[in-house]
């Protein structure tokens, strides 16, 4: 992607369309603000602080919304705005999109992802912990490996190596779950599974681990990938849909080791 590096445009005005609601067992609805006096180099972020300094000198609530790093790196940003995970750019989280992305007196509409599985806290924020226990199942090394002095002896191929690289660049934001029509976390499990399955330490506790992982994503309420990759379109690390693949051939050899059985094998995925 080549960033929008241009500062020239004239933004001073926006209208914001934004979700707004109380609490997770609570209504929600569309409430719209006039974001002004605006920098072109401005980020969402920092546009939505300025938006919220103006509802808090008013004595209104301001918009809750979840950030950390602001850098792209921490994945706790994520959002939907007009309509896309992570907004117009490909590549990049929502810290990452400036105003100069949008023209002056256009309307943004920002809302929470929306996945029964990551249900509305307040406002823009949902709890994405399923991704936490997703990982607990099994996306790990157990066995405590400290300064194993071996680990820099095993030789690891150049591919392979590069692949669990691209794999584990996996933030977690949910983003190919917001963009999946099924809510698949496919995507999510599937770096997740790939980073330690492209590795010597990951082999002892390779069919464990794509077996729970796989059993936790479905037990948990995420939807069936039907191979239409908007998940890896979405995704602001551009992790390619070929990991579906590959985590998808480990869960069938799993199962047939563990002597695993299921109704449907697409419960996990396409091929």
């Amino acid at each position: 992607m080549v960033a929008d590096t241009s500062s020239t445009k004239n933004i001073t005005a926006l209208t914001l369309r934004v979700w707004r609601q109380a609490g997770p067992d609570k209504p929600g609805k569309f409430v719209n603000y006039q974001a002004k006096d605006l920098n072109p180099n401005m980020s969402l972020f920092e546009m939505l602080d300025v938006v919220n300094d103006e509802l808090t000198l008013k004595g209104e609530d301001p918009i809750a919304f979840a950030h950390d790093c602001r850098e792209g790196i921490c994945g706790t940003c994520s959002l939907v705005i007009d309509g896309k995970p992570h907004g117009p750019h490909r590549g990049v989280a929502s810290c990452q999109t400036y105003m100069r992305s949008f023209k002056q007196d256009d309307v943004i509409t920002i809302e929470p992802f929306r996945a029964k599985p990551f249900p509305v806290i307040k406002d823009l924020i949902v709890d994405r912990s399923a991704f936490d226990k997703i990982q607990q199942a099994g996306g790990y090394v157990s066995v405590r490996t400290g300064a194993a002095c071996d680990a820099n002896a095993i030789p690891v191929s150049k591919d392979n190596a590069e692949l669990a690289m691209d794999a584990a660049a996996c933030i977690g934001c949910g983003a190919c779950v917001a963009a999946c029509k099924n809510a698949s976390a496919m995507l999510f499990v599937a770096a997740k599974v790939s980073q330690y399955s492209l590795l010597p330490q990951g082999q002892p506790e390779r069919d464990r681990r794509v077996l729970s992982m796989v059993g936790k994503m479905d037990e948990l309420g995420f939807g069936s990938c039907t191979n239409q990759y908007e998940c890896s379109a979405a995704c602001p690390k551009t992790i390619s849909y070929d990991f579906i693949a590959r985590m998808n051939r480990d869960f069938l050899a799993a199962s047939f080791r563990s002597g695993f059985t299921q109704s449907s094998v697409n419960t996990s995925g396409g091929a």
